[in-house]
């Protein structure tokens, strides 16, 4: 059963998605979480159309990875994807025992699904570092709200 079952759907609405050599950026506007997926993360999302099966992914990322790979570690990215809103979540995933997996691929750690997540901080909490043409850049002194936004010993924010 576990082999044959359709993947969710990648979910992608309100998302800015970029896309690195060795991982992928999403940052989701409407719940202001940014996450970071590995590589094998990143592939696992992509084969969720909704139509593709774990074996026919765990075939795909196999092929991808050069390195063998089951079903159980596809259900394992899947149920972190599902946790950070990434796929559509309809409860029918199949449970899998990350501690297992671990032993299992310890000596291919590289190929376990990883995902960095981080909230981000709220506007008022971005916006308050410095004023607008206030001092910057000497010692002691909180640094300049954007990067590159000192010039001068002025905080440029325009």
């Amino acid at each position: 059963m576990r082999r044959n079952t359709r993947l969710p759907r990648a979910l992608t609405g309100d998302f800015v998605i970029r896309e690195l050599d060795d991982e992928t950026l999403v940052y989701d506007i409407g719940r202001d979480k940014a996450h970071c997926l590995n590589r094998t993360s990143a592939l696992v999302w992509n084969y969720c159309d909704g139509k593709t099966t774990a074996a026919q992914a765990a075939r795909s990322l196999q092929n991808e990875l050069d390195v063998a790979i089951d079903t159980d570690l596809i259900w394992l990215a899947v149920k972190q994807l599902e946790r950070f809103h990434l796929v559509e979540s309809n409860g029918k995933s199949p449970s899998v025992s990350r501690r297992t997996l671990v032993l299992k691929y310890a000596p291919l750690a590289l190929a376990l699904p990883v995902i960095m997540s981080i909230s981000a901080p709220a506007p008022a909490g971005v916006s308050s570092c410095l004023p607008p043409q206030a001092p910057c850049g000497s010692a002691g002194q909180p640094p300049c709200c954007p990067p590159n936004g000192c010039f001068g010993g002025t905080c440029n924010l325009g």
